[in-house]
């Protein structure tokens, strides 16, 4: 392998010169599924919770004002057994197109863990890998942190030089990912108007994950990139989700007479940062208070950021939304998560699809003019500025 074919660590041969698109077919061995991961009873709260924070040094304490979420539903995120719902669709997708790979689940911070997954494969006797996280965006904890993750586990497995792992693009413009998105709109909004909700009193509020404003700064191509572009002041982040709404909301208004017109917003929600560390806003439950004085009598939240009606829907949604909705005297609906829809499920195949066959960028199918992303993320993209670059696989060093 030539120096140049050695900028991005843990790869496959196509995807190690570093090209943005790899657009030669590449022979995977399997999939390999990465989670979050999440506690499955009382007992797992807390130790999950230190492997989510691990490094901060944040004292168990603090750590329970977080576990009450969880406590309050018995202790179980609901996020592994989505995992292996969404694993078993994915087989069963994969079988019905006749393509013969296994799919491996691991976890970040809980088990199955991606190590235990990985050398799970290996044993098999499958050792050139594709990944698929479970996060649609580019951010540092929707990207970056996988990879550095990958890089991590194969370096403990003493499995680097043996294992590649490469990774799907971020799939947030992905029509798959998309359309479960514009179904659940449409549905709202259309309840909202055959109840005699006017057009103008209707708001739909589109939520995700807060991150550090920091983070979101630096999400996506750095300047000096060929592929940078100025994105604002929310980076890759911020811009990516804006770009899906507009999205969403012009199917809406062309699918649903009299929704023309109806307004929105992107939200945040799930700050967990200290307060003097600035974060992205506005938080979705200000919003949501705030509406009232402007005329709004029904709301429409959807869970933009998330694949899942995982601990972050259910708590800062279902719970804390829908109640500051009813506390404002809003009628409210939280529409759904792609979950398994079928067109989710087989766009996500379509993303191996891409990288089987070496389906060249121009082919690839995107919602946004941001679309499609890249294969192999850029230098210094999605940095975490508190604890900076760590070794990386599917992208170029740093």
């Amino acid at each position: 392998m030539s120096s140049g074919e050695q900028s991005v660590p843990f790869a496959s041969r196509a995807a190690a010169s570093g090209a943005p698109f790899v657009e030669t077919p590449v022979a995977y061995d399997a999939i390999l599924l990465a989670g979050f991961g999440g506690p499955e009873g009382q007992d797992d709260v807390i130790p999950f919770l230190r492997n989510v924070t691990r490094g901060r040094g944040i004292p168990d304490e603090r750590l329970e004002e977080v576990a009450h979420h969880y406590r309050h539903f018995g202790g179980v995120s609901p996020i592994n057994g989505q995992n292996r719902v969404l694993k078993a669709a994915l087989e069963a997708e994969l079988a019905r197109r006749g393509i013969d790979l296994p799919v491996y689940w691991g976890n970040r911070n809980w088990a199955p863990y991606l190590g235990d997954a990985v050398q799970q494969a290996t044993a098999a006797g499958d050792t050139n890998l594709l990944a698929l996280a479970t996060s649609a965006y580019s951010s540092f904890s929707s990207c970056r942190q996988y990879r550095e993750d990958f890089a991590r586990v194969l370096d403990e497995t003493a499995l680097a030089g043996t294992v590649t792992i490469d990774k799907v693009r971020q799939f947030f413009d992905h029509p798959g990912f998309v359309q479960p998105f514009v179904d659940g709109v449409r549905d709202a909004v259309a309840g909202f108007l055959a109840d005699g909700v006017a057009a103008s009193a209707i708001r739909v509020l589109f939520s995700t994950h807060s991150i550090p404003t920091a983070d979101a700064q630096r999400s996506g191509p750095r300047e000096g990139d060929q592929l940078h572009r100025d994105l604002g002041e929310g980076g890759a982040y911020a811009a990516q989700h804006l770009a899906v709404a507009d999205v969403v909301m012009a199917a809406v208004a062309a699918e649903v007479p009299g929704a023309q017109g109806i307004g929105w917003d992107l939200v945040y929600q799930s700050r967990s940062g200290p307060p003097s560390q600035p974060w992205l806003e506005p938080d979705v439950n200000d919003v949501i208070a705030g509406l009232p004085a402007t005329g709004i009598q029904a709301v429409a939240i959807v869970p933009l950021g998330f694949m899942s009606d995982h601990m972050e829907v259910l708590w800062d949604l279902d719970t804390e939304a829908m109640d500051a909705a009813a506390e404002a005297g809003l009628r409210a609906v939280r529409t759904p998560t792609p979950g398994v829809d079928p067109v989710f499920v087989a766009g996500l195949v379509d993303l191996v699809e891409e990288r089987l066959q070496g389906t060249p960028a121009a082919d690839r199918p995107h919602a946004t003019p941001l679309g499609p992303w890249f294969d192999v993320c850029r230098p210094a993209c999605c940095e975490n500025v508190r604890a900076g670059f760590q070794p990386a696989a599917a992208g170029i060093a740093p």
